[in-house]
């Protein structure tokens, strides 16, 4: 060791601290960290000793843990982005409904009142509110294989295939009788179905009251022949006693040629013979040789079978196909391939109650007798020809979904972010074949959706959507809301409102003429007018327009006082919907009156301008019968709907 020299030499070693030694502090008080010199430089590189370094790296991790801490409690404090999307959702979460039971949407969080399970905040990504619309991209529509169809008008012609069976005409049916007593000698029509003509001999009967009315004929003959010398004063006797015998003789139904046959006889005959007094066919028999018969006593049923009817069964469902008139196509199994022509000549107006059916009436010609009564036949009615002033607005049967007594379509419409389909409450009339026509709802160039109408109605219903599924019936159908619209929507209202209550004044003075020159002009402005915004209020206005217009049209054209009046009984509760949804848009103030007396007793209302009652419904009979009920303010809404208006009296109670 003396003679190796120090590796060290010429190198500043520093002591190596004990372990009570202290920690070198920098000029601020921290931990000197160690400080690693670079070859070259000009300060030696300075080595902790190990204790020192391990509890310096020790150090450093704790600092770098409690960093990492706090940091994360700094991300997930309370202001922070996440938490503050998640409350500000919940507190826009004004309407909380069940996933299970979309149709439950109340105001606070809780259970589902159905299930039970917690409800969550109903989806308004779409608006505020529940959605009211379906929206697809083409991809979307394309693998929802979405059909639809433009409303055009169409006709609603079909052709009703009904049963039937072939009966004899009634009004041709004859029954032969007597029209003297005695007995039945001989019998020369002995079978039914033998074919008879008017006079001929029927049978021969032994009659006491013919024998002895053929004895006076032949006296008076031979009276008058032994006084034709007499006097002309004894000649007369004689003829008037002649002729006193042939009415006696005519009276027991014996034609003139015979009596005269019988004046030349020599002697009284002891049998006379009965002839028919009407053609036909025998349908029935009544007597035989040998029987005692008086006068009156039936002897045979005779039938016409040139005409024969044809009655049909036909189910109440039919019946709007079906008028007076109709063009009927007929064909019976016993004649193949041929077809009969014929009319429809009544329409039975009780149905029947077992077979809920109603008998439908053809007369159909039979002169070459082709056709047998009893048997089947099958009719085909030709609907179309049933005359229309314009054909109807029609949709295919697929397009419609029912719920109660509501129909419900989806209409199509284009937007920005694809297409859109939102249902619509629609008023439909009885089937045709395929078709529906269309009563309100709908307007020409309409697209609807005809297959795939289930798909949005589930999709809407899933986002707690007014859906079809979820739609009351007309019987339980919640009330309206009113609806805040513009200046601009009341005054295009105004002159329908105006012309309703020029309407109401003429009933109330019993002028008809008046009442359906009015009813055009309700029908006329209601049609004119077509408001483009607001929305709401444009889709409500668009269902009550079409059935205004509609009954104000058929009012127009009442044929009497009492129709007319039954019509503005419908348009009554239009109208008075119309106020209570918009407003009263004219200057004046406008009344809501009720009649307990009306609509055979069940009570009815009407709007009136009149402070005083003006009775529409009766005229000048009860003019001042019913009471005022609520009184609309210019601009106003109506605060009752029509089935809720309480008929209460106003002060002085109720006039008559």
């Amino acid at each position: 060791m003396t003679g190796e020299p120090d590796p060290r030499a010429g190198e500043a070693v520093a002591p190596e601290p004990s372990a009570d030694a202290p920690v070198p502090q920098s000029p601020s008080g921290g931990v000197d960290a160690p400080r690693l010199q670079s070859p070259g430089s000009g300060d030696a590189p300075v080595r902790l000793p190990p204790r020192l370094r391990s509890w310096v790296l020790q150090v450093a991790a704790l600092v770098a843990v409690l960093v990492a801490f706090l940091g994360g409690l700094w991300l997930g404090a309370p202001g922070s982005s996440d938490e503050h999307a998640h409350d500000d959702a919940s507190a826009e979460a004004k309407v909380w409904t069940c996933s299970m039971h979309p149709q439950i949407q109340l105001p606070d969080p809780g259970k589902c009142p159905i299930c039970g399970m917690d409800l969550i905040p109903l989806d308004t990504t779409h608006g505020s509110g529940p959605p009211t619309e379906v929206k697809l991209s083409d991809r979307a529509r394309l693998l929802s294989k979405l059909q639809t169809v433009v409303v055009s008008r169409g006709s609603t012609a079909v052709e009703l295939k009904l049963l039937g069976r072939l009966e004899v005409d009634e009004t041709k049916l004859r029954t032969e009788t007597s029209w003297i007593g005695g007995r039945v000698e001989r019998l020369y029509v002995r079978t039914t179905g033998q074919k008879i003509g008017r006079g001929q001999t029927v049978a021969a009967l032994y009659s006491p009251e013919v024998y002895a009315a053929h004895q006076d004929l032949i006296s008076s003959k031979k009276q008058i022949e032994r006084l034709k010398n007499a006097l002309p004063i004894a000649r007369t006797a004689s003829e008037a006693t002649l002729e006193s015998a042939r009415e006696r003789l005519r009276l027991l139904g014996l034609p003139d040629k015979e009596i005269a046959e019988m004046e030349r006889e020599k002697s009284p005959r002891r049998q006379v013979r009965i002839r028919s007094s009407y053609g036909g066919t025998v349908v029935e028999r009544l007597i035989s040789e040998g029987m005692y018969v008086t006068p009156g006593t039936p002897l045979l049923k005779l039938a016409g079978l040139s005409e024969l009817w044809v009655q049909l069964d036909a189910y109440e469902g039919d019946l709007p196909q079906i008028f007076k008139g109709q063009s009927v196509t007929l064909s019976v199994a016993s004649r193949p391939g041929e077809t009969f022509e014929g009319k429809v000549s009544f329409i039975d107006p009780v149905l029947n109650p077992t077979t809920r059916t109603a008998r439908v009436r053809v007369e159909v010609d039979n002169k070459k007798q082709q056709l047998t009564p009893g048997t089947f036949a099958e009719a085909v009615i030709h609907a179309d020809e049933k005359k229309k002033a314009k054909a109807p607005l029609v949709i295919p049967e697929s397009a419609a979904l029912f719920t109660g007594k509501r129909s419900v379509v989806y209409i199509e419409k284009k937007s920005k972010d694809g297409l859109t389909y939102e249902p619509r409450e629609v008023q439909l009339g009885p089937r045709a074949g395929s078709l529906y026509p269309v009563v309100s709802g709908l307007s020409d160039g309409e697209s609807i959706v005809v297959h795939g109408a289930f798909a949005l109605d589930s999709e809407l219903q899933i986002r707690g959507g007014r859906s079809m599924m979820t739609l009351d019936d007309d019987l339980a159908r919640p009330e309206q809301s009113a609806l805040e619209v513009p200046t601009a929507f009341k005054k295009g209202l105004e002159p329908v409102v105006s012309a309703y209550l020029t309407l109401q004044s003429a009933l109330a003075s019993d002028d008809f003429n008046k009442a359906k020159q009015n009813m055009a002009d309700l029908a006329k402005r209601a049609e004119a007018f077509h408001p483009a915004s607001p929305k709401a209020a444009s889709l409500a206005w668009h269902g009550l327009r079409e059935q205004i217009v509609n009954t104000s049209k058929a009012g127009a054209k009442a044929k009497d006082i009492a129709t007319a009046r039954s019509r503005f009984q419908e348009v009554s509760l239009l109208m008075v919907d119309a106020l209570h949804r918009f407003g009263n848009p004219t200057a004046e103030a406008v009344r809501l009156a009720h009649c307990p007396m009306a609509a055979g007793g069940k009570g009815a209302h009407w709007l009136q301008s009149a402070a005083v009652v003006e009775n529409p419904y009766f005229g000048a009979k009860m003019h001042s019968c019913g009471d005022v009920v609520e009184a609309v303010s210019s601009g106003a809404q109506l605060s009752k709907k029509p089935a809720e208006a309480p008929a209460k009296p106003a002060a002085g109670g109720h006039q008559h």
